[in-house]
């Protein structure tokens, strides 16, 4: 194994924690990786892990070549991009991690387009509701929505949408239409945990009014807001982006247009402490483009 190939694999061992994770990312068995790490010591005559039952962890001397290692292949990867030019394309794997529901919506459908113009690219997507470890995971950029709550993280807004109280024209027709916040608690309100919980501000002009949604259902995931509303079991507050098709198509309705909810930010964020890759950097003004003119 040449160089740059141990050092990357010494870099994913310490991301990840674990000779086992770091074989997953890579999709090589774990022996291998073992030996690698061990050849790699054994060629600078210095122990880089300490090995215990809680797992791995980096020596002083592992610590300082895990950062500059890391910084090699960085610069090694926009060396090639660089040489390679625009005629060459994007290389690779990019690993890409979403919200379920914004990523099953807006990402896949569009990720076919966007591997045409790249041949030579292959694209890893990781759907899930959680804000996961983007180190730990090898994640190159992830499509986040809301307040970032690590402001150590290195983020770029890259689009916005609106919230709307939102229901399915069979509830508003058993239960008619709320007019203005207060009017919510007539309602059976059906509440995403992850989206800023139940309470509310709402705007209208300069008049603000603060509103907490109720009911007796609330859900920890996009899919399960989206499919109780769909089956008329109430209304929710969420973002055109949750509903799209739906809104489109008139199967939801959004009420109280009147009165504005704050908007949903969408964040493109990058592993802290590594450069952003050109195919990092290419994706994001991709979805970026695609979403300002969505809106």
């Amino acid at each position: 194994m040449d160089r740059l190939a141990a050092m990357e694999t010494f870099v994913c061992v310490v991301e990840t924690g674990s000779f086992s994770a770091a074989a997953r990312r890579l999709n090589i068995g774990q022996p291998a990786v073992s030996k690698t790490i061990a050849q790699l010591e054994k060629r600078l005559a210095v122990s880089l892990l300490l090995r215990s039952t809680r797992g791995l962890t980096p020596t002083e001397a592992g610590l300082a070549f895990f950062e500059r290692a890391r910084r090699a292949i960085d610069e090694a990867n926009e060396a090639d991009n660089a040489a390679r030019g625009s005629a060459g394309g994007l290389r690779g794997n990019l690993r890409i991690s979403a919200a379920v529901t914004f990523g099953r919506l807006h990402v896949v459908p569009q990720l076919g387009a966007f591997l045409a113009q790249h041949p030579h690219l292959n694209i890893d997507l990781m759907l899930d509701d959680r804000n996961i470890n983007l180190v730990e995971e090898g994640i190159d950029v992830a499509l986040r929505m809301g307040p970032l709550s690590d402001s150590s993280l290195t983020a770029r807004k890259i689009a916005d949408c609106r919230r709307v109280v939102l229901g399915s024209p069979a509830y508003f027709a058993r239960h008619g239409e709320p007019c203005c916040p207060t009017d919510l608690d007539q309602h059976q309100g059906i509440v995403y945990n992850l989206s800023g919980g139940a309470t509310w501000t709402f705007t209208k002009g300069s008049e603000q009014q603060t509103q907490t949604l109720t009911g007796r259902l609330r859900v920890s995931a996009a899919e399960g807001l989206r499919a109780a509303v769909l089956a008329d079991q109430g209304l929710a507050i969420a973002s055109q982006w949750m509903f799209a098709p739906e809104l489109a198509s008139g199967a939801v309705r959004a009420v109280m247009d009147d009165w504005r909810l704050p908007d949903q930010d969408l964040w493109a964020v990058f592993p802290t402490g590594r450069m952003v890759s050109a195919k990092a950097r290419a994706f994001v003004e991709y979805m970026e483009n695609l979403l300002t003119h969505l809106n």
